[in-house]
């Protein structure tokens, strides 16, 4: 039987051809559907749950920053209302220690703009399950810095041509290391020191270590 030819779309690379980083997408791959076929029935479950509890679609869509600098659309379940941007513009115009504290960490402890529903899965981490869509398309890696917005690209100074080399990741170094709890200085410096020393190995002890910092919410807001 003939060979494709190698300019073939069928023909793929020989394994010994793949780099680290080719073995790592695929392995991003196969885990991103090994997890959906397993969570699929959660997903629904979730769904009925936010539909049933507050107005507004399932799904959040944002625009963030990307590998590259590219932009694109970040799934999460929503758990915020619908006037969100409203609500976090009250609170800020009439409580200077909320306003310093969003200034530090562009996070809020006491946030009002989440649902009832939305704390839970922002504690357990349910909420970042549709982004395992974002890592089958190719705009999302397991592990890498957390997707910053546009606004958000000041706080990384020039640190953010560092940001652009790799995807950003549905976990990593920063979020298995306090989330909440550190700066975002020390977010930005745990994100560098990632991606100058990134490998499988630094890979695989960022995700065995994800599993524990989920269930004890460390970091979680």
């Amino acid at each position: 039987m003939a060979s494709l030819p190698a300019t073939s779309p069928f023909a793929f690379p020989r394994l010994r051809h793949l780099s680290e980083w080719d073995w790592i997408r695929c392995l991003d791959i196969a885990l991103a559907l090994a997890v959906l076929a397993i969570v699929l029935p959660l997903l629904l479950l979730v769904a009925v749950a936010i539909r049933g509890t507050s107005k507004g679609p399932v799904l959040f869509i944002h625009k963030r920053i990307g590998r590259n600098g590219e932009t694109f659309g970040c799934c999460k379940f929503r758990t915020m209302q619908v006037d969100a941007d409203r609500r976090l513009a009250e609170l800020l115009d009439r409580d200077p220690e909320a306003r310093e504290e969003w200034q530090v960490s562009q996070k809020l402890r006491k946030d009002p703009r989440i649902t009832a529903i939305g704390h839970f899965l922002r504690r357990s981490s349910i909420d970042e399950l549709p982004q395992l869509y974002n890592v089958l398309n190719g705009t999302m890696s397991w592990v890498g810095p957390r997707p910053i917005v546009h606004s958000e690209i000041t706080r990384y100074g020039h640190h953010f041509s560092h940001y652009c080399q790799v995807r950003p990741g549905i976990t990593g170094l920063w979020q298995v290391s306090g989330r909440s709890n550190t700066s975002y200085r020390r977010r930005v410096a745990m994100d560098v020191v990632y991606i100058r020393r990134r490998t499988m190995m630094l890979n695989g002890v960022i995700m065995a270590r994800t599993l524990p910092a989920v269930l004890l919410q460390r970091g979680s807001c």
